[in-house]
């Protein structure tokens, strides 16, 4: 099956993707890394008017790692993610997530921003932007707006950007005082799609988590957090033992409406997360 015809566009800068994107009565798509939307349009479960490339618009790459903030452009690979080494000191848990994405040669052509805007529900960038406190800048002709990522994807392939809007970059903190870990279980092991991932951010002091943040993606049509979770595990030995704390993530985890196999994904993601808290755990010993 091949796609239905469209129109195609490819701006080279950023206010000429955005007056692209500003075509009222007609469905316009940007085209980043492609490989999600290329499928889509092969399978024809999109059928846009107007494809707008952003592939020539250099200003949309980047990562800028400042004392306070890492900003990364919207078209920044995946592959770049994974092998910066200013992004992996300040952010190592992004750079772990971008390289546990499918195959190199997906990562080589994947970016951040197409990842966010796909919403898939159990992808890894989108599931760590939430626990990292990142937020999603876009621009239109109306201006510019900021979102955070707890709130950008609305649903499982939905987010907030209006179809005028480009994401143009990702801001995240720097200085929450956690530190994170990321675990997922993948169909046909390392390379296949998530099924579940789970990222932890912990304070420790003397062995002790004083504060915790869990996000949950693959359980329901969004990552969410775990705050019920979190209390959980704040006051307890990073080493455990932790009794209940799977049955305590499978409830929360499957609050929201998620797939047939909810309860089994929500019972993975208990697990996933006690594997997080054991390598934790190890880093403080050695």
């Amino acid at each position: 099956m091949t796609a239905v015809a469209f129109d195609y566009t490819a701006p080279t800068t950023v206010d000429g993707a955005v007056r692209a994107l500003h075509s009222p009565g007609l469905t316009v798509t940007p085209l980043a890394g492609g490989q999600s939307l290329v499928p889509l349009l092969t399978r024809r479960e999109m059928r846009p008017d107007v494809v707008v490339d952003l592939n020539g618009i250099s200003g949309l790459a980047g990562i800028e790692v400042a004392p306070h903030r890492v900003r990364i452009g919207a078209m920044t690979r995946l592959r770049d993610l994974e092998q910066h080494a200013e992004l992996t000191a300040a952010l190592p848990v992004l750079a772990s997530a971008a390289a546990s994405v499918a195959h190199p040669h997906i990562r080589v052509r994947s970016t951040l921003g197409g990842s966010l805007c796909h919403a898939a529900p159990a992808a890894e960038l989108p599931a760590v932007a939430v626990a990292l406190g990142a937020d999603v800048v876009l621009r239109s002709v109306r201006g510019t707006r900021s979102v955070p990522a707890a709130r950008f994807a609305t649903g499982a392939g939905t987010t907030v950007r209006a179809p005028d809007e480009l994401l143009t970059e990702v801001v995240l903190p720097r200085a929450d005082g956690l530190t994170y870990e990321f675990s997922e279980l993948c169909t046909r092991g390392s390379t296949g799609y998530p099924v579940v991932v789970v990222c932890l951010g912990l304070h420790v002091a003397d062995g002790v988590v004083r504060a915790a943040r869990v996000v949950v993606a693959g359980c329901g049509p969004v990552p969410a957090r775990l705050p019920g979770v979190e209390a959980e595990l704040a006051g307890r030995p990073v080493a455990g033992p932790h009794p209940g704390l799977v049955a305590s993530v499978g409830r929360e985890a499957a609050r929201s409406p998620g797939p047939e196999d909810q309860e089994y994904r929500a019972e993975v993601a208990g697990v996933l997360l006690l594997r997080a808290l054991a390598a934790r755990a190890g880093r403080e010993e050695r």
